[in-house]
């Protein structure tokens, strides 16, 4: 059962929402290193309750976005999962990229859906220090109606994928960066990699300054549509805790799909297959720099706080299965796209930098504990896993 307040509940503020006085909470983007950076910023509300302030460097936009965890970690099942952001920020960009280049290559497009299937796993024993969080190949059903043959139709979607951005966190081994604070004081890191140059300053509670447009132009994310429905996963859990069992050998299975609507917003759907949980619909859309007109989150940003997110669940699930102080937590994550290959105009495949991540907390445990912290949840993170693990996105095409 879930303890503590429902805080997002009671906050009274929308899900996610563009803000107002992005300049008043002091959150700027990083400079641009290859066509997108991406300043998030992401504190902890309670022990699974999250939100992100995210940054853009090429749209100038900043998103607050909110997750929650469901049974399976005891949550409030307020907002959706960290691994959900990732899909859906994934899934709308092979949909920019294969909008694009059909655009770019006179290809007419009658008919479009994507269904994807992410898979991560975790093993291994949290009281040992042995469980480690993995990724696993991604599943792309493109369903479609143009005139491509077979052949020219599977290689124009394979060039779409690789030209994602994200392309550039899934091939090869991304090994991500780090700082460690603890209460306001840095210590080095033990096994983390060390980010080169100084400690940004933390955000503290700068959050709280966060306000929404007077009428923002987004739908507010819609409450659940109710349970996913059951699918068999290898591997996979439902019941409620099964994520803080001591002893873990699970798969993880989210999914999303994504569809065009009329008024040329991507329309997502999120699904929760393993751990079992509840579907929450995404709606997505490029600002105005990306040939949008910046209606929702983009991809990249949903991307970004994805990656936040779960790293940040890792903080609360080590310390609450151990019982530890950690009085607050916060991190300023940057990360590092270029454009896309279809969307940007590059015609390369899409390229990403190592994540680079200041971690900031507050414990009276000692400065080996807070290290260990760090350590941990490295170690047990689902994505940044997915970045260090040469992936491929395996496609299937289905005409419709």
């Amino acid at each position: 059962m879930p303890q503590g307040p429902n805080i997002l509940a009671e906050s009274g503020k929308p899900l996610f929402f563009e803000l107002l006085n992005a300049a008043d909470v002091g959150i700027v983007p990083p400079e641009t290193r290859m066509g997108d950076s991406l300043r998030t910023w992401v504190r902890s509300l309670s022990v699974f309750q999250k939100e992100a302030l995210v940054a853009s460097s090429r749209t100038g936009k900043v998103w607050r976005l909110a997750s929650d965890e469901g049974p399976y970690l005891d949550g409030h099942d307020e907002a959706p999962c960290p691994l959900a952001f990732l899909s859906a920020g994934m899934v709308a960009s092979y949909m920019n990229e294969i909008t694009a280049l059909a655009k770019q290559q006179g290809v007419t497009i009658r008919k479009l859906k994507l269904t994807q299937d992410n898979y991560y796993t975790m093993s291994g024993s949290m009281p040992k220090r042995t469980m480690v969080g993995g990724a696993l190949p991604v599943e792309l059903l493109v369903e479609i109606d143009c005139d491509l043959d077979d052949a020219a139709l599977n290689q124009f979607l394979m060039n779409a994928v690789h030209a994602s951005p994200l392309n550039g966190l899934m091939r090869g081994h991304l090994e991500s960066l780090f700082s460690l604070s603890k209460n306001g004081v840095e210590l080095e890191p033990d096994k983390a990699l060390r980010i080169k140059g100084p400690v940004y300053p933390d955000p503290g509670d700068h959050f709280s300054k966060a306000r929404p447009v007077s009428d923002p132009a987004i739908e507010r994310l819609s409450w659940p549509e109710g349970i996913t429905p059951k699918k068999p996963v290898t591997g996979g859990t439902a019941t409620a805790g099964s994520s803080l069992a001591n002893e873990q050998n699970r798969t993880l299975n989210i999914g999303a799909t994504c569809t065009l609507r009329e008024d040329g917003m991507k329309e997502i759907v999120q699904l929760q297959y393993s751990p079992h949980g509840t579907s929450f619909n995404f709606i997505s859309e490029e600002a105005p720099e990306n040939g949008g007109q910046g209606r929702a989150p983009d991809a990249n940003t949903y991307i970004s706080a994805g990656i936040g997110f779960c790293f940040m669940t890792q903080f609360g699930r080590f310390v609450k299965m151990l019982n530890l102080d950690l009085n607050d937590y916060r991190i300023v994550q940057d990360s590092h796209f270029s454009l896309g290959g279809a969307s940007g105009g590059t015609g390369e495949a899409g390229k990403a930098d190592p994540l680079e991540t200041h971690v900031y907390l507050e414990t009276g445990e000692s400065d080996d504990v807070a290290r260990e912290m760090l350590d941990i949840s490295e170690q047990t993170c689902f994505l940044h896993a997915f970045c260090k693990t040469d992936l491929k996105t395996k496609l299937k095409v289905q005409r419709v």
